[in-house]
């Protein structure tokens, strides 16, 4: 018997647009493509292929149909590197400052063509 909030072992059976079909033991299951990433989901091929086992969370239940709800975002996280961001300081200079060096600089090259 599976319960909610369980971790499965399952088995992709079908890749459909809207999710994954799954074969846990006498469950058939699906991943809806929310259930991938938190982050937008292009092509559910990018996480998964038919006949992967899979490591799940069982987001809901019906026990009287044998179906599961499943998540792979819960389980399968990818997590970010944490660390400090670099500090840059900005090189350029407002126009204004930097508009009498750019025509000096524009008057220069004509002249030596």
């Amino acid at each position: 018997m599976v319960n909610k909030g369980d971790i499965v072992y399952g088995i992709i059976t079908n890749i459909i647009g809207y999710g994954a079909f799954v074969n846990v033991g006498e469950y058939n299951g699906l991943i809806h493509i929310s259930e991938f990433s938190d982050n937008f989901v292009k092509d559910i091929k990018d996480f998964v292929e038919v006949g992967d086992k899979v490591k799940l969370k069982v987001v809901d239940v019906d026990d009287e149909n044998k179906r599961l709800k499943l998540s792979y975002k819960m389980i399968n996280k990818i997590r970010g590197v944490k660390g400090d961001v670099p500090k840059f300081t900005i090189g350029f200079k407002s126009l204004r400052d930097m508009l009498p060096q750019f025509i000096k600089k524009q008057i220069d090259q004509i002249k030596e063509s």
